[in-house]
């Protein structure tokens, strides 16, 4: 019914996966797979919303109808068995925009702030950046599959004044247990932390992997964060979500949406949203199959070709974790061949973190032909 095949060029269209490669890697004829993006059309019905939005002529300032709520509230109780009618709701122009008014609001500088790293950059960098104390619960790397360090947790928990998670994992693919998030949520009530939960790869989990909102476990003390961007392929829609059972919690927040005038919303971002979670279930499904089947190619395929690189076992999202640290080179040298001899564009892993120093992440949510390519082009150096 869908189409993941077609190469569809995104060049000349403002889109910063493509358009964005002279300013960051000063080069713009590189195979981008850097940008958690898919280049992926999105869903027909979203193409149809839109279409209707763009069909009225005025785009003033906006209200949100019954309808987004409507969607969210059907979408997390459908997909992920969470009932969220009765919680209180924010929309906000993105997860980091979220996260970036919870440290606001919620903690002074100077105080601590836990994340787990390696990790997507904007949360070491949301918290440095407001002179909040950074602490590292690094995640244990065994062979490849990445565990939580449960005893450095609550150690850095009592420094801590807010956690914030990533679940499913930027960048390396795991989908947390409910054993594990269970803990998580116990170490954080006993020591009155605030957990603000980045879910925006929730949607997309493989094989027996089932996500679990951590909010399920500790409601009194969770800001959860939500969006289509990711797993609709919508992240310049500028929509995201934030909720919590906590009233309190989420008015504080809100009082820096109010502030800053991000609280009204964009007008296809709010069509898109409510499209995504109300009508395309199924082109979700069919990506879902999509993405797995590039995902077992690219493990098979590099078993074969590049035995020296090693792949973290990939429970969710598009994003695979290549470790390249058997080549012994430096990074530096690693992320030049790529450029230079590969002619690919790859995320270099200590951007997420001094434990990813000698990993590389690679987007595979794309068409199989530009999959098979980058592949193809890993031979010219490695």
């Amino acid at each position: 019914m869908y189409d993941f095949d077609t190469l569809i060029d995104r060049r000349s269209t403002g889109c910063f996966k493509y358009d964005g490669l002279k300013q960051i890697y000063g080069e713009s004829e590189l195979l981008p797979l850097w940008v958690a993006d898919m280049d992926f059309a999105v869903s027909p019905q979203i193409q149809a919303a839109l279409a209707r939005r763009a069909s009225h002529p005025i785009f003033g300032y906006n209200f949100r109808l019954p309808a987004l709520q409507e969607a969210l509230v059907y979408w997390q109780k459908q997909r992920h068995g969470w009932d969220v009618k009765d919680h209180h709701l924010s929309v906000l122009p993105s997860l980091m925009t979220a996260l970036a008014y919870t440290i606001m609001a919620h903690t002074q500088p100077g105080e601590g702030i836990l994340i787990q790293s390696p990790v997507y950059p904007p949360f070491h960098n949301s918290v440095k950046e407001q002179q909040r104390k950074l602490l590292i619960n690094s995640l244990i790397n065994d062979n490849g599959y990445y565990r939580i360090d449960f005893e450095d947790f609550e150690a850095k928990a009592r420094e801590a004044k807010l956690f914030i998670l990533c679940n499913p994992h930027n960048p390396v693919g795991r989908v947390f247990t409910q054993d594990e998030l269970q803990t998580i949520a116990e170490i954080c009530q006993k020591h009155k932390l605030i957990i603000f939960s980045d879910e925006i790869h929730a949607d997309l989990v493989f094989d027996d992997n089932k996500h679990n909102p951590i909010a399920q476990m500790a409601e009194e003390i969770t800001l959860t964060g939500i969006s289509p961007a990711k797993s609709f392929n919508l992240a310049g829609m500028g929509t995201a979500a934030l909720i919590s059972q906590n009233k309190q919690l989420l008015k504080a927040v809100d009082h820096y949406n109010i502030l800053l005038h991000t609280f009204m919303g964009n007008s296809f971002g709010i069509a898109a949203f409510t499209a995504a979670y109300s009508e395309s279930e199924s082109w979700l499904e069919a990506l879902l199959g999509y993405l797995k089947a590039n995902r077992d190619y690219l493990f098979e395929q590099m078993a074969i070709k590049f035995p020296r690189i090693k792949l973290s076992p990939l429970e969710g999202t598009f994003l695979a974790w290549l470790d390249m640290r058997d080549y012994d080179i430096s990074e530096s040298e690693i992320i030049r061949k790529l450029k230079e001899e590969c002619r690919l564009a790859l995320n270099a892993g200590s951007t997420f973190g001094s434990e990813g120093e000698g990993f590389v992440r690679l987007n595979f949510g794309c068409p199989r032909a530009t999959l098979t390519e980058a592949i193809s082009r890993l031979k010219r150096a490695f």
